[in-house]
């Protein structure tokens, strides 16, 4: 499949995004790769978060029907009208070519069903660094397994699932656990293509908590499981 066939659905999730939202829809327009929807999926904000999502002739907008990050992703997932799905946070930038990139490489190996990208954190200027981060992170190169690096097939969510709300924090963490656990073929791109911003209304850097891990990783046990048992059948 060429590139030019491939329509990319970018789903920006946002609550009470006023302050970066503009910036993270510029980031979108600003991608070299111009074959892809904006989807803004607002979980009922109360600022100006509506009004800046609709100034933007090209952006649909949503009202989040249920609660919580995972049902705002699987909304932007149910609304896609894209054969590529793409994740971004509203107080978060992508570079220039990101889409192109990753598009690109999915063109390029058809078996590929998704891929990740190397991210930056940085931090805005004038604000605290929020409680739990971890000041040498700041400006590394790090390997982004979150939903702001992942482009998908979208085919790929009817096959291993959308997010999982079950898992308040976590939801990011067990969708690419359980894409592990299947075996699927996935690309890596060495390439830092997102900036992730530091701020001080941030939610806490401290991760998953315990007991969503400890759920998470039985629940991976048991694929794994019966990932072997179906392979010596």
């Amino acid at each position: 499949m060429r590139s030019e066939e491939l329509f990319v659905s970018v789903v920006i999730v946002v609550k009470n995004g006023q302050r970066y939202l503009a910036t993270a829809i510029d980031s979108v327009l600003a991608q070299t790769y111009e074959a892809y929807e904006i989807i803004v999926v607002d979980g009922r904000s109360s600022d100006d978060t509506e009004r800046i999502a609709r100034g933007y002739e090209h952006v649909r907008y949503l009202q989040q029907p249920g609660q919580g990050i995972a049902d705002a992703y699987n909304t932007g997932i149910d609304e896609a009208r894209g054969n590529l799905i793409a994740f971004l946070s509203h107080d978060d930038l992508w570079l220039p070519n990101k889409l192109s990139r990753q598009v690109d490489c999915l063109a390029r190996q058809p078996e590929t069903q998704y891929t990740v990208t190397h991210f930056k954190y940085f931090l805005e200027p004038g604000c605290a660094f929020p409680p739990g981060f971890k000041r040498n992170l700041l400006g590394k190169p790090l390997l982004g397994r979150i939903m702001e690096t992942l482009v998908a097939r979208k085919q790929l969510f009817d096959r291993i699932g959308k997010l999982n709300d079950e898992f308040s924090v976590a939801n990011d963490v067990d969708w690419y656990a359980r894409a592990k656990d299947y075996a699927v073929p996935m690309v890596i791109i060495p390439e830092v293509l997102l900036l992730k911003r530091v701020h001080d209304t941030n939610l806490t850097f401290t991760g998953a908590n315990n007991r969503e891990l400890l759920g998470l990783l039985k629940q991976s046990i048991q694929r794994q499981r019966q990932q072997t048992a179906v392979g010596k059948t």
